[in-house]
């Protein structure tokens, strides 16, 4: 993972971050090993807080991965609560079973295996919370498809909204300080195109954090 704020900040933060359990200890290891991206602590630590704080009962993930975001989203929900796990690779998808049924959270969990865009059209909202963590150049088409089932008081998170290993960080500078660059590859595109977006979405206000890779988070307001 590439890291948005200086070492000794990133430490700081993730000192002074929630204790993780023994399953989520786990679940970073497993990641640096593997080289497997996930949120990290930091980040899901905050996603943890944003679902306290919007009184989560129902949340949607565009791409899960193994799990480990949802395992910190899962902790904030109610008994009755719901989290949409939504993954294309099967292996991934079983292991977040794995370890959410590990957390005690199999409950609260559905899962659900292919595109998350076709996923989210088989299901009512409201949704609470919403995590874009997909591909980057469909970021912009996941907002659009969620957006009305996110209610006054919830929040939509898209991560890698700084950096990544396959975004170009100064050219998306450059892109929200008013240039036009060549060559801007689709990933990066991708989240410029997202950020203008949701940042001139008159219902919704937006603030890109700079935890983990970037979070951009969006409030709807009204």
């Amino acid at each position: 993972m590439v890291e948005v704020l200086a070492a000794d900040i990133a430490r700081f933060v993730r000192a002074t971050g929630p204790e993780t359990d023994e399953t989520l200890a786990e679940m970073d290891a497993f990641a640096h090993e593997e080289g497997f991206p996930h949120v990290g602590p930091e980040v899901g630590g905050f996603l943890r807080l944003l679902a306290r704080m919007a009184n989560a009962r129902r949340i949607f993930e565009f791409g899960s991965g193994y799990g480990y975001s949802a395992y910190w989203f899962a902790e904030a929900l109610p008994q009755d609560g719901e989290i949409v796990l939504t993954e294309v690779d099967a292996d991934e998808l079983e292991l977040a079973e794995e370890y959410m049924a590990r957390g005690g959270y199999d409950e609260l969990a559905r899962y659900e295996l292919g595109d998350a865009l076709e996923t989210i059209e088989a299901y009512d909202g409201p949704f609470d919370v919403v995590l874009i963590d997909h591909q980057k150049h469909r970021y912009r088409e996941a907002f659009e498809a969620v957006r009305a089932q996110v209610p006054v008081g919830g929040v939509i998170v898209a991560d890698n909204a700084m950096r990544a290993g396959i975004i170009q960080f100064d050219t998306l500078l450059e892109i929200f300080e008013g240039g036009d660059p060549d060559d801007v590859n689709e990933h990066t595109r991708g989240i410029a195109d997202y950020l203008e977006t949701v940042r001139s979405d008159p219902d919704f206000e937006t603030v890109v954090l700079p935890l983990g890779e970037g979070i951009a988070v969006s409030y709807r307001f009204q």
